[in-house]
């Protein structure tokens, strides 16, 4: 192709015809993908056309062009650039495929147009930390799913630890959020207790599949993100912190008389010794017992090696009397006779991050 030919189709383009532009701009586009490797000059000249013409014509035309242009090897960038921040119906083929597109460019439109180009740019094949760190930032819940539903998107660890945060108040949030397979364990253990019964159990079998080293890594950096807006301890927490000290100190604490203090309904109590002889913070007990997470309270007591009959006794105890009471705990001891302790094992080590870093003072 003769850059002079270039040359007359820009004197073309001074036609006053909205038909004849229309069709200018599909010749010049046909010719642009008829050529293969196109030197700067030609590709310059190819930008200018395009973009003169592309920027005078109505939504329909700029989206058949921007559709042909989002999967070119090589598209003209100043165009791509223009289209990206164009109507969404324009921008979506080029922010979701186009090559031409830099993290700047990227940026850029994640900081100036709204949640349809959020999300546009969420279903790159590819997409930088940088770029995911802006999508998190000013995006919503729905454009929050999008991202992380796309393991091309690569999410910083704060830009993780956000989206937790989010997902906390957001239970749509939460199967994208634990499907994540790059989502570092210990955020994917601190979701644990925000989740239903389902995922949950997704929780557990990838704990069972987590690599020893990598799971030092991950309890590392989860002591960086001990929470502290668990809530402030009970009143009557020191004395009975110090009645069980006392207990601990002449050998009279075992599982059956965690068993009695619950019966007496001395909970404060309970709970201190529970978070004790499981090695957990009294915060997350506490969590358990007041939201009566059975399956969370069947993980600590395999942990600890508690018999089946006295997490079955827990479970009467701390279930309202109902009807079905009875049905309720037979299913939840089939449910501990069925957890292997191992996976108990590895989910506990990062309940017990609050604890090794001091519940007390983050309280």
């Amino acid at each position: 192709m003769q850059s002079s030919r270039l040359h007359d189709l820009i004197t073309l383009a001074n036609e006053p015809s909205s038909v004849k532009r229309r069709e200018l701009l599909r010749g010049v586009t046909d010719m642009f993908f008829a050529g293969e490797g196109h030197n700067a000059v030609e590709m310059s000249l190819f930008d200018d056309v395009m973009s003169q013409l592309a920027g005078e014509m109505e939504e329909a035309v700029k989206v058949e062009l921007a559709q042909r242009l989002g999967e070119a090897p090589a598209p003209p960038r100043g165009l791509s650039r223009a289209l990206a921040s164009d109507s969404i119906a324009v921008a979506a083929p080029i922010l979701r495929n186009s090559s031409a597109l830099t993290d700047e460019d990227l940026l850029h439109v994640a900081r100036t147009q709204g949640q349809d180009h959020l999300r546009a740019i969420s279903q790159r094949p590819s997409v930088s930390s940088v770029v995911s760190d802006a999508i998190v930032a000013r995006g919503d819940d729905d454009t929050l799913g999008v991202l992380l539903r796309n393991e091309g998107a690569v999410l910083s660890r704060e830009a993780h630890e956000t989206v937790v945060d989010r997902a906390a108040a957001n239970p749509s949030l939460h199967e994208a959020v634990i499907d994540r397979n790059s989502l570092p364990v210990d955020l994917l253990n601190e979701m644990y207790f925000m989740v239903e019964a389902r995922l949950r159990d997704r929780i557990m079998e990838k704990n069972a599949g987590v690599d020893p080293a990598m799971l030092e890594a991950a309890l590392t950096a989860g002591r960086k993100r001990v929470a502290v807006e668990d809530g402030a301890l009970p009143a009557d927490f020191a004395e009975a912190e110090k009645e069980f000290r006392t207990l601990r100190a002449k050998a009279q604490i075992s599982p059956q008389i965690l068993a009695n203090m619950l019966r007496a309904k001395r909970t404060t109590l309970f709970l201190v010794a529970l978070a004790d002889m499981a090695d957990v913070d009294f915060h997350t007990a506490r969590k358990i017992l007041e939201r009566r997470e059975m399956d969370a309270l069947s993980v600590i007591c395999k942990a600890a090696d508690f018999d089946r009959s006295l997490f079955l006794t827990f479970a009467l105890l701390i279930l309202e009397p109902t009807d079905d009471v009875m049905l309720k705990a037979k299913s939840y001891g089939e449910l501990y006779a069925a957890l292997p302790r191992e996976s108990a094992l590895r989910t506990i080590r990062f309940w017990r991050l609050r604890r090794t870093t001091g519940d007390v003072a983050a309280a």
